[in-house]
């Protein structure tokens, strides 16, 4: 029998929440090994009580709790409760070298008296000082500003059951389903059953019931020309529905999104069941950070939005290329690359972009009304400020005419925004038929091996494509590489991506701009652009980035 806990001493709570507990109990599988478990406002200590002083004392850290579970076992002989802590602190991994969210959980009996459901209360009562522990211990950069989202949240899952190789509903049950339990997160499963599934639901469905959308999918879940993030900009109430905090789970081979997210959070690179761990994390964490979309216009006038990339030449070919190489999940990209690489195109067209001005780190507001509390810690974009020279450039300054002030960016339109169209105003853009305006550099090149427009960081999940961008940074970081460079080069390109070290291998091919907008316009008869990793009508395209118009469960 455990010996009894005090009442807890009121000179140790505040608001109601006790800021430490001590108790004696036993192991949950074996009766005969005790511990004393402390809890603290930041950590949970337990050490065997048999052990000496200090010996077999581990501690657990609140800001690696997810949760903290209370029961009792259905036998009616058994007068005790337990408590179970689920922990995902970083660890080193078992075979390959650095570390990792892993999961620990640590289950205690309770069994203070011969009445189950005083056992039950006090198990209950520890559960309940974890949580709330740890809710307010949540992971944090110092340099970004969060919201929480209203807990109990109630969450909308989102699952393409075609993704990852058709095992994303098994991604779902068997990692992230446990995890929401263990955090008490409720939430409701839909199974996207034909393309525009998302889209209409989310276009048409009350988003007052939800308080977060959470898609596991590959990145084409989160756009597919349109979907979750287009479907809430076609609402009426498109301002108010697209601050809907969305989560990020990664479920295909491409997994860009929640590979920027992670890297948001400055954690070691995680891969697979890893970033997928890792996500789930963040998610059942709840933090709320804010995102930049970037609209992009088509030839055909249709408006998209985007937030990842937009590609042409060389790396839209191998999205589209390596479709056929899914079954090897996201090893189809390498394949992609080498075919492609074994027959490289050249594409002639026209590139015109509109500057950033000079970057300096400036506070940023997240709307008053999501349905969170705000957090007290100031935000300062952190974007990397690696690049220097005046107009943020690298090997820029030899292939580029600017017909007035690089840095000045103008407020105009040549029409006015159609009166049925939703989603916020392109200010920075012409109409497509029209010259760009003065203000706009103009590249000289018209011979292309690919342009890259990059919103995230992360191409893939080992493509690290845009090293200094942030979630809401509010800008595009454009790449693009002339004709000219030789397979062996663009190889080593590819390869330095992988840990973000392309920007600076002095490739006299690579040029690299922070702009606000860009108009793209192929010469080439033949070719593909993808939108986010998807293929869209061939032809002019420009587009604008919208500052942290929505909502990122992040960290």
């Amino acid at each position: 029998m455990d010996n009894d806990i005090a009442e807890p001493d009121p000179s140790r709570q505040r608001n109601g929440v006790v800021e430490g507990l001590y108790g004696e109990f036993t192991d949950s599988l074996n009766a005969k090994v005790r511990y004393s478990v402390s809890l603290t406002e930041s950590a949970l200590t337990i050490q065997k009580i048999s052990s000496s002083p200090g010996q077999d004392e581990v501690v657990f850290h609140l800001a690696d709790c997810l949760g903290c579970l209370a029961y009792k076992v259905e036998d009616e002989a058994d007068v005790g409760a337990f408590f179970t802590a689920y922990f995902y602190p970083f660890k080193r991994r078992w075979i390959s070298t650095g570390m990792a969210r892993q999961k620990v959980e640590r289950c205690f009996r309770v069994a203070l008296v011969q009445d189950p459901l005083t056992n039950l209360q006090e198990a209950e009562r520890w559960a309940r000082a974890i949580r709330e522990a740890s809710i307010r211990q949540i992971p944090r950069r110092h340099d970004v500003k969060y919201y929480e989202l209203r807990r109990p949240c109630r969450v909308m899952v989102l699952v393409n059951p075609q993704s990852g190789r058709g095992q994303a509903l098994q991604l779902f049950s068997g990692q992230i389903e446990p995890m929401l339990t263990e955090a008490s997160v409720p939430y409701t499963l839909v199974i996207t059953e034909h393309q525009n599934h998302a889209r209409d639901l989310v276009r048409e469905t009350d988003l007052s019931q939800w308080d977060a959308l959470v898609i596991l999918s590959g990145d084409g879940l989160l756009f597919e020309v349109p979907k979750v993030l287009n479907g809430l900009l076609e609402r009426e109430d498109w301002e108010a529905a697209i601050q809907t905090p969305l989560g990020i789970l990664p479920g295909g081979s491409g997994n860009a999104l929640a590979a920027s997210v992670h890297h948001y959070t400055k954690s070691p690179p995680a891969w697979g069941k890893e970033l997928l761990l890792s996500c789930g994390f963040l998610l059942c964490k709840g933090l709320v950070t804010r995102l930049d979309l970037v609209s992009v216009h088509l030839a055909s006038s249709q408006r998209i939005f985007s937030f990842l990339s937009l590609a042409w030449g060389f790396v839209a070919d191998v999205d589209i290329e390596s479709e056929k190489y899914r079954l090897v999940g996201p090893m189809r990209f390498l394949v992609g690359t080498l075919m492609r690489l074994a027959s490289l195109k050249v594409y002639q067209g026209r590139l015109a972009y509109l500057p950033a001005p000079l970057f300096t780190p400036q506070n940023s507001s997240l709307c008053s009304s999501l349905p969170c509390g705000p957090n007290s810690s100031p935000n300062q974009n952190s974007c990397h400020n690696h690049i220097t020279n005046s107009n943020h450039s690298i090997n820029s300054n030899h292939n580029t005419a600017h017909n007035s002030s690089n840095i000045a960016i103008t407020t105009m339109r040549t029409e006015p925004q159609p009166v049925n169209q939703k989603g916020p105003p392109d200010s920075l853009l012409a109409d497509l038929e029209l010259p760009v305006p003065d203000h706009w550099t103009v590249v000289n090149e018209e011979e292309f091996v690919l342009v890259l427009a990059m919103f995230q960081s992360h191409l893939a999940e080992d493509l690290f494509a845009a090293p200094g961008a942030a979630a809401d940074d509010g800008f595009i970081h454009l790449l693009y590489v002339r004709a000219g460079i030789s397979r062996l080069a663009l190889l080593t390109l590819f390869m330095t991506m992988e840990k973000g070290g392309h920007l600076a291998i002095g490739c006299p091919h690579l040029v690299y701009e922070r702009v606000k907008a860009f108009r793209l316009e192929p010469l080439s008869p033949e070719g593909a652009i993808t939108v986010d990793g998807e293929m869209v009508e061939y032809g002019p395209v420009q587009a604008q980035v919208h500052e942290g118009i929505a909502r990122l469960i992040s960290g």
